[in-house]
């Protein structure tokens, strides 16, 4: 129930803040384009939190739903993946980032998985492959109006790393095999087909991050010391996967990254394009690890919306 706290903390102190300051300044007029969604979230929409959708390391993991309840047909969903070098963040602190899209209407999930005190690589890769196989079966496209032809996987940093894995690893590579099915008398570890994929500022090369300028010890560490090393970084790094026939791809990255360099997003962007994939860089010039200012953001998703109504996602 951690995020039904938190979101009744945080408009508690909304109302209280706003009514302190509306005892001690004049009036002033709401701008027209404050109002209207966020007063008629509620009616619009309702929360399934920490939902179970696998449980793995002896830890079950979980997912919060963000569901329309004002409509009764399948709806766009997106998947969302929290950023952290896979070593810290938590789904509980991501709500602000994925809001414009509950502004925009959709279904969002919001997916917690496997941080390193809990199992190194390729855990989170696996989470992150199993918390779309849930999203997309059956029984949960059933309760919460999900439209499989309508999922959109992204996330930030790490998060984006992961979006990308999701939406680029074939179920061959064996990251499925946990959360298998088919039971006694079978075996599907398919993976469910995304619509586009939106990387924001994701990791694309890991062996990249273990050695040499761009190292980064976030990335060392959750690598860990195996001896396989090498193999098994090039095994959950998008770059490997890249081929024709993948979904749209949309990155986002700041040209003066620190913590995950640009050419990232350049790499990824030539090799899509040369393997005649959909494929599109947004550049924040001068932009820095995420924390874009308001006038980024909001070119941001004037691009994201363009993205989507481009390719009929919209």
């Amino acid at each position: 129930m951690s995020v039904l706290k938190s979101v009744v903390s945080a408009l508690f102190s909304v109302a209280v803040i706003g009514a302190t300051l509306s005892a001690q300044a004049p009036a002033v007029a709401t701008p027209p384009q404050a109002t209207g969604w966020a007063t008629h979230m509620a009616n619009r929409y309702t929360v399934a939190p920490d939902v179970t959708y696998l449980t793995a390391s002896g830890v079950e993991l979980k997912m919060d739903i963000y569901r329309r309840r004002d409509v009764q047909t399948p709806q766009p969903t997106l998947v969302f993946y929290h950023g952290g070098g896979w070593v810290v963040g938590s789904k509980d602190a991501a709500l602000m980032s994925f809001m414009p899209w509950i502004e925009m209407g959709w279904n969002v999930v919001n997916v917690g998985y496997r941080l390193l005190r809990v199992a190194g690589a390729p855990a989170a890769v696996e989470d992150a492959l199993c918390a779309l196989r849930f999203i997309a079966a059956p029984q949960q496209v059933k309760q919460y109006n999900i439209d499989t032809a309508r999922i959109v996987v992204t996330g930030e940093s790490a998060g984006g790393h992961l979006a990308l894995a999701a939406g680029m690893i074939p179920a061959s590579a064996g990251f499925t095999n946990i959360c298998a099915g088919g039971g006694f008398t079978g075996f599907d570890n398919a993976v469910p087909p995304v619509a586009a994929i939106i990387n924001w500022y994701g990791i694309t090369d890991l062996n990249d991050m273990l050695a040499g300028q761009n190292a980064r010890s976030y990335a060392v560490q959750w690598i860990g010391a195996v001896p396989n090393r090498n193999e098994l970084a090039k095994s959950i790094s998008p770059l490997t996967y890249v081929r024709a026939g993948l979904p749209p791809v949309l990155t986002i990255h700041g040209d003066q990254d620190p913590i995950v360099p640009y050419t990232h997003a350049t790499r990824l962007h030539e090799a899509l394009g040369k393997a005649g994939v959909n494929t599109e860089l947004f550049t924040v010039p001068k932009g820095g690890h995420g924390n874009f200012g308001p006038e980024d953001r909001t070119r941001i998703y004037a691009k994201v919306k363009e993205f989507l109504s481009r390719i009929r996602l919209s």
